[in-house]
């Protein structure tokens, strides 16, 4: 690291934290967007089940789905309003939706500016450094050409690290926008379904129809 400072210059110092802040947010984001802590398999089946077994649903229940995982959240909010008609559901689940939808990008709004701001700063340290080669000059003559090579070689080394920061960056800023983006197509796929179960389950204690005969 202090080589590459050196060879680069001060504006190398922001260009590594960016690398290490960017560094940091991919692997939180790679572990907090697993997809079994997502969208755990088989909790769509087994909360429709659980509907349409027609008993009175637990709240502590509902809780415990809620806190679950981002899917659990967005079908305990589906159950919450579950006797107000599939209109006020499907509100419900969309303003859910939205808020998941917030914290599962928490943290990419940086990685995106990151992967913007990366090459500028490489630029930045590349003027700077030619800025000072060039004054140099101007006192002391051009002297050397292979040391004017070398400071010439010595600015673009900010570029090319701006641009190491900023390429991975912004390839998995569109990576986790993708994956987040099909989950949240799953998600909206399993609160239709259970909207549909709800449609379709018999309300808690409903009165047995008497016969006709």
């Amino acid at each position: 690291m202090l080589e590459l400072i050196r060879a680069g210059g001060w504006p190398m110092i922001p260009l590594l934290l960016l690398s290490a802040i960017a560094l940091a947010i991919i692997v939180e984001r790679f572990w907090s967007l697993r997809r079994d802590r997502v969208l755990p398999p088989g909790l769509g089946d087994e909360v429709r089940a659980w509907v349409a077994r027609g008993k009175p649903l637990d709240p502590a229940h509902v809780d415990s789905l809620r806190s679950n995982s981002p899917l659990g959240a967005l079908l305990a909010a589906a159950l919450d309003v579950r006797d107000r008609g599939r209109e006020v559901i499907r509100e419900r689940v969309e303003d859910v939706g939205r808020h998941l939808v917030h914290r599962m990008e928490r943290y990419l709004n940086t990685l995106g500016t990151i992967a913007a701001a990366g090459p500028l700063l490489g630029l930045f340290g590349t003027v700077v450094g030619m800025i000072e080669m060039f004054l140099g000059i101007l006192d002391h003559g051009i002297g050397d050409a292979n040391q004017l090579a070398g400071g010439i070689g010595k600015a673009l080394v900010c570029t090319a690290t701006g641009m190491l920061v900023a390429i991975p960056a912004l390839a998995f800023h569109r990576y986790f926008r993708g994956r987040i983006a099909g989950y949240i197509v799953d998600m909206e796929h399993e609160a239709i379904r259970l909207m549909d179960v709800l449609d379709a389950a018999p309300a808690p204690n409903a009165p047995a129809a008497k016969s006709t005969n």
